[in-house]
Order: structure tokens, then C-alpha cells, then sequence
């Protein structure tokens, strides 16, 4: 049996409570879980199949007749693009979701990012069809960064908003396991592929996962057209019904000023945790290929032993946030993740192929999965209901510009232009990790909060 299934029979085996508490059954609360433990999942294939693209085939293959490093930095300026649309995304599948419901609209972003991937691995290369192929890259990147504007968002709402009050770290952190279990899968796959004679790989090899994520898409639309809607969002809806509040909504412009300091401690958490994902799975790989000159198959045998561990430690994070509380969990990790990086790129400068592989080890598999794993629940509980969906995709794609966006961007820009120095990248990665310090200390502890108040946790 594969580590994700025994982790979501865990899941089954966590099923029981009072049917006051759960407010759905538990085959319902398991659809659910496996629903969102897939999309996110799909997200994150997605994610880091790109982001090791990127890193070793899309300069050659999208943009040739450069220097290596300008190639890469070309690469994650396309993978870039994907971030501008993003905040559209959230903003505007964030509205839909609090006005017509969490189910619909992940039906449609989980078909987006499909369809997206799906065309990235027919995607015609330079030598093919010339200017047209980092054109039409871009062009899928944006549909792609479109509706994953409010995928992860939605599914840890629905979740969440779905799962009994003393578990919800738990069942927050199933969309943190879909994460590692995407990107567990990406590297493998690619791992493996890469095996091939360099020349193969190159032609046609580096499609084939992005081909065969087609299943899992098929597979995750089937089960959320299937899923109840969130509890939580049903109660919101009866109330403005009652009220017909439909057509007399109190202005959205009140409400964003209502909750300003939940949205700027949530944006620092958001930055804290997705800088350190896309500066290490993205700009960290092709730096230490490209610049340190290692071997690609070692990092990416660091980033796939590294899935496996977060997988099989990111639903222990959820339960001990449930246990101790999510601000006091995430301090920890954060913690670790900032004192972390001075070591990890002198282990990297070794070029101790052990000890390279080791950095993306603990990387992959302890603060970035779990840190998410924490803030799946912790962002959910922070915002009142009305609104929820709306301010959580903002936050999280502002974030992600900010942090996913133009980290790996700024990064690269460092070394083009300062040389192959770690120092730089140290400093970026350090003060990213530090905002998520700096919010986590101010924010709040929200365990056992609520869902139902309209109030932030403030």
C-alpha cells in the first residue's frame, strides 16, 4: 500500500465524533478529504513539475542561445507570469466562492490546472515553432496561475469548514499531505525519467508527467462534482437569506477595513511559509545544478526523499497543532527554517554530494510541507465567515506574488548580476523566513475557534 493511502486510511480511522460535532457524515467528511487531499495534490505536481522544469530543460528547450544563468533566470520569469494572475484568480473565484459556495468553484480550478498541464507537455519547443513556443508557454502558465488563484484556498476551507472543531488541524494539514504527495510524485516521476539517454529526455522524456497528470485530474473532478457543500458556508447562506442580505449587503470596502490586521498578519504567515517553497524547490535547484554544477538526478534523489518524509510527517504536524495550537507550532518551524539556511548552503558549497542531497532533504521534508500543513487551518480560522473565501485567496496570492512570484525572480537577478555567491541567496531566504516569524508572533491562537462568527479572530 503507497504511503498516501495509508495516511488516508489514518484519515478514515479519525472519523469518529458526535454527529453534532462533525455536522456531516463521515463517508461525506471522507469524500471530502480525499477530495482535497487530491486537488492539492494536482496543484503541486503541477507546481513542481514547472519549477524543476524550469530549473533544467525550459531554458535550453524555450529559450536557447543564451548564457545558462540568463536561460534560468528567463525560465522563472515565464514561471513568474503565472503569479500576476494569480490575486485575479483569488479575487474573483474568492467572490464566487462566498457568494454561490466553495464546491462549484473547485470543480472549475482543478480543470484549469489540468488543462494547463496537459498542454505544457504538447507544448511545441523554440526549435519547432520559434518565438510562438515561450509565447504559448507563458499563455498556459497564466491559465494555469488563473485557477490556482483560489485551488489550495478553497480546499482547506471546505475541509476544514467540513471537519469536527478538536480535529481541524488535522484535516487541514490532508491538503498539506496533497502537497507533498504532488510534489513526492513530480520528483519521482522525474527522477526516474531523467534516466534516460540526456538526448531523449530532452526530445520527449521531460513530457511525460506532465501527460500523465491527466489522471489525477479526471480522478479529482469526478470526486468534488460528488462532495457536499461546506457546513459552514450553508449556515452563512441561511442567515443572508433570512436577512436578504443578497440585496443589501454591507459594502465589501467596510468589511476589507474591518479586517486589515488579520489580513496583514495572515499576508506575513503566507510569505513566511511560500517564500522558502518556491526559493528552494524552484530558484534552490537550478542554482545548485546550474551555478554550484552538481549533478541534477542528486537533487532531485534529495527532493524526492524529502517528499516521502513530508508525507509522512505532515498530518503529525496537524495533530500536534491541535494539541498545543497552531501559533506556537509554527513558531517552532519557523524558527528552524530561518537558523537552517546558513548551514544548508555551506553544506551545498561543499559539494559533498551527500550533504547537497541532505539540504534538500530536510528542506522538502520538514519546515516547507509542514509550515503549510500548519497554515492550512490556522488562515482558515483567522478570517469570519462572511467573507472568508474572498480575504483568504487574496492574502495567499498577494503572497504568493510577493513571495513565489518574485523571490526566485529577485534571486536569480542576484546572481546574474553579482556572481555565483551564496551569501545573497542566504539573505533572501533569511528574511523571508523572518516576516514569518515576525506574524506569527503577532498573530493569534485560534484552536477551537467558531467557524460559524462573522468576526476575525482579532
Amino acid at each position: 500500500m503507497s504511503t498516501e493511502n495509508q495516511n488516508l486510511n489514518y484519515v478514515d480511522a479519525d472519523l469518529q465524533g458526535p454527529a453534532s460535532e462533525l455536522k456531516v457524515s463521515p463517508a461525506e467528511l471522507r469524500r471530502t478529504s480525499v477530495s482535497s487531499f487530491l486537488g492539492s495534490a494536482l496543484e503541486y505536481m503541477d507546481f513542481t513539475l514547472y519549477t524543476l522544469a524550469a530549473a533544467l530543460v525550459f531554458g535550453p528547450l524555450f529559450f536557447p542561445n543564451t548564457d545558462p544563468a540568463m536561460a534560468l533566470l528567463a525560465s522563472f520569469a515565464a514561471f513568474g507570469s503565472g503569479f500576476l494572475v494569480r490575486p485575479l484568480g483569488g479575487v474573483y473565484f474568492g467572490y464566487l466562492g462566498d457568494k454561490y459556495g466553495r464546491k462549484s468553484v473547485l470543480v472549475i480550478t482543478v480543470g484549469m490546472m489540468g488543462i494547463a498541464t496537459l498542454g505544457m507537455g504538447l507544448l511545441p519547443t523554440f526549435a519547432q515553432i520559434g518565438v510562438m513556443a515561450p509565447i504559448l508557454l507563458v499563455l498556459l502558465r497564466l491559465i494555469q496561475g488563473f485557477g490556482a488563484g483560489a485551488e489550495l484556498s478553497g480546499a482547506s476551507l471546505l475541509l476544514v469548514e467540513s471537519a469536527p472543531s478538536n480535529k481541524r488541524g488535522f484535516y487541514g494539514a490532508v491538503v498539506a499531505l496533497g502537497t507533498a504527495t504532488g510534489v513526492l510524485l513530480a520528483s519521482g516521476l522525474w527522477l526516474l525519467l531523467s534516466q534516460m539517454p540526456k538526448d531523449e529526455f530532452l526530445a520527449w522524456g521531460w513530457r511525460l508527467p506532465f501527460l500523465l497528470s491527466v489522471g489525477t485530474t479526471l480522478v479529482a473532478l469526478y470526486l468534488r462534482r460528488s462532495v457536499s457543500e461546506s457546513p459552514v458556508f450553508e449556515a452563512v447562506k441561511a442567515r443572508r437569506e433570512a436577512a436578504r442580505l443578497e440585496a443589501k449587503q454591507q459594502s465589501v470596502w467596510r468589511d476589507v477595513a474591518d479586517s486589515k490586521k488579520a489580513f496583514l498578519v495572515s499576508l506575513g504567515i503566507k510569505l513566511g511559509e511560500n517564500g522558502s517553497v518556491y526559493l528552494v524547490k524552484g530558484f534552490l535547484i537550478g542554482w545548485t545544478v546550474s551555478v554550484v554544477k552538481m549533478d541534477p538526478n542528486l537533487v532531485t534523489t534529495g527532493v524526492t526523499l524529502g517528499s516521502v518524509l513530508g508525507v509522512l510527517t505532515v498530518l503529525l504536524t496537524g495533530k500536534l497543532t491541535d494539541r498545543f495550537g497552531r501559533r506556537k507550532v509554527w513558531l517552532w518551524l519557523s524558527g528552524f527554517q530561518f537558523a537552517f539556511t546558513i548551514p544548508a548552503m555551506l553544506m551545498i558549497e561543499t559539494r559533498n554530494p551527500v550533504l547537497v542531497a541532505l539540504v534538500f532533504v530536510v528542506y522538502v521534508g520538514g519546515p516547507l510541507p509542514n509550515l503549510y500543513g500548519v497554515e492550512s487551518t490556522w488562515l482558515v480560522e483567522m478570517f469570519g465567515s462572511k467573507r472568508r473565501f474572498s480575504f483568504m485567496t487574496t492574502v495567499k496570492e498577494i503572497g504568493a506574488v510577493l513571495s513565489g512570484g518574485l523571490g526566485p525572480i529577485i534571486a536569480a537577478s542576484v546572481v546574474a548580476a553579482t556572481g555565483p555567491g551564496w551569501i545573497p541567496v542566504a539573505g533572501i531566504l533569511m528574511a523571508y523566513a523572518a516576516i514569518g516569524l515576525a506574524a506569527g508572533f503577532f498573530a493569534p491562537e485560534t484552536k477551537g475557534r467558531d467557524l460559524n462568527a462573522e468576526a476575525d479572530a482579532f
